[in-house]
């Protein structure tokens, strides 16, 4: 019995350390409040019937049913629910991504240490911050876990894989739109680690092109009014900004807000968090470059590139790097395979990239936690100046030049979000109408902003004005 649990401890003590880290990462994120888009998702409180077709077809640019009924669910109670709820679902959904993972690796064939490192790794890179820090990206956590099942039932169950397949990757495509690239990733990937033949292949990927024309025709004939927002227009230049963005973020571990958050800036400590980093980095990609010519590696790296095309073509930020970073394990986990010299330097680089990722990720997670509390602090500013109860609102916004980084640290009025984070402290009770404008900023701003307020109230179509200015509230009441 002793020799039968040492034998698990060696083959799944990465799993056995991420169920204990587990708790410790949702209580790091439970104090994270909602800020910037998490205001406008449909996974915030939503107070209408349940059986209404915006929770089960079409709404606004997506198909999100899930995403809606989470919005449903914290609705029933926010100021319990909200957002601890998103937080508990958002975890849970990257220990789940982690687990499908491992099992992926062992179907794959790599040995039981490679899969552990790797495992640990997806778990603990700080490029999964902005996911696991989110309030609205379950979508996000659960697409990916769901493709990751879908991909097993592809090369384990041969008999049933074109009904459990298409199935799943259905089923991930209604968490989040880019679960449908995996109709295509499923056999290239299997292909590239000779779990399917070329012909298999051929007639796979038409399979695969089939799911998505279906998903296709199933958007057509709902009925809907759609509008593309201008920030989901493809360019050239926009592309290749992203793709930048993208290989800076899954493929370098460096301390963001130290680097990137110009009034956070300390570069002594992003070199040295990138320095940290850089041994694992350099012994599992840049010194075993000669990979890339082989057909797992070259088949993993177009499988990455399908996963986040949607997002490098219309909008790309360090959230949307998750999807591509269950491939980049992969690839990781290929080059430690091969690795025959200098196995205990690839060993200490390993923990030193591990120390290195758990202090970034606790930085990550403490600039979200304040970057919340600055919305918190200006919602209750805003209701105590009111006073009473209004039932309408007009928000003045000075233009805040501000820097901002991510979900990780965000612009005031951005985390005050549009007024949103004041009906939340009044527990959705006032004001029922908020409308909001934004004004440039310049040296008599706050002024435009007061006869602006002034001249709303006297046309009576508001019962108060807030103004923002930075982390500041004015009031303008009749």
């Amino acid at each position: 019995m002793q020799n039968s649990h040492r034998q698990i401890m060696r083959d799944y003590w990465s799993i056995i350390l991420i169920i204990l880290l587990s708790p410790l990462l949702l209580y790091a994120v439970w104090f994270i409040l909602p800020t910037h888009d998490d205001w406008a998702a449909t996974t915030t409180p939503d107070f209408t019937p349940f059986f209404t077709k915006e929770h089960f077809f079409f709404y606004g640019y997506h198909w999100r049913p899930f995403d809606t009924w989470i919005g449903y669910l914290v609705g029933r109670n926010p100021q319990l629910l909200f957002p601890a709820i998103n937080h508990l679902l958002v975890v849970l959904g990257h220990f789940l991504s982690v687990v499908a993972l491992f099992k992926v690796l062992i179907v794959l064939g790599f040995n039981k240490k490679t899969i552990n490192v790797s495992t640990l790794f997806f778990f603990i890179i700080p490029a999964t911050m902005a996911t696991v820090t989110a309030i609205d990206s379950q979508n996000q956590v659960y697409a990916l876990t769901t493709d990751l099942i879908a991909f097993l039932f592809y090369v384990k169950n041969s008999k049933n894989k074109y009904i459990f397949w298409p199935i799943l990757i259905f089923l991930a495509t209604l968490f989040k739109e880019n679960g449908l690239m995996w109709a295509l990733i499923c056999p290239v990937l299997a292909y590239g680690f000779d779990l399917i033949d070329k012909k298999t292949l051929k007639k796979d990927l038409l399979v695969g092109l089939g799911i998505m024309i279906a998903y296709a025709l199933m958007i057509a004939i709902q009925p809907k009014d759609i509008t593309i927002h201008p920030e989901y227009e493809p360019g050239v230049l926009k592309i290749i900004k992203n793709i930048v963005k993208f290989l800076f973020t899954s493929l370098i571990t460096v301390d963001y807000i130290y680097l990137l958050h110009q009034p956070s800036r300390k570069l002594l400590l992003a070199i040295v968090s990138f320095l940290f980093a850089l041994p694992f980095l350099y012994l599992v990609f840049i010194r075993q470059w000669h990979l890339f010519s082989h057909k797992k590696m070259w088949c993993t790296a177009i499988c990455l590139l399908i996963a986040v095309a949607p997002h490098l073509l219309t909008t790309f930020s360090m959230m949307h790097t998750y999807a591509g970073l269950a491939f980049i394990t992969i690839m990781i986990a290929y080059s430690i395979n091969t690795y025959k010299e200098q196995q205990k330097t690839l060993i200490l680089s390993f923990v030193l990239f591990l120390i290195v990722s758990v202090a970034i990720d606790i930085h990550l997670i403490d600039s979200s936690v304040k970057s919340g509390r600055i919305g918190k602090q200006m919602a209750r500013e805003a209701i105590q100046k009111t006073g009473k109860p209004m039932k309408s609102v007009y928000l003045i916004i000075i233009e805040d030049d501000y820097p901002k980084l991510s979900s990780f640290c965000v612009i005031p009025n951005e985390a005050f979000g549009w007024g949103i984070a004041a009906k939340y402290e009044t527990n959705y009770q006032w004001p029922e109408v908020i409308q909001d404008t934004t004004i440039e900023r310049s040296a008599d701003a706050l002024r435009k902003a007061t006869n602006l307020g002034l001249e709303t109230l006297n046309k009576q179509q508001y019962d108060c004005i807030w103004i923002v200015d930075h982390e500041h509230i004015d009031v303008i009441k009749r």
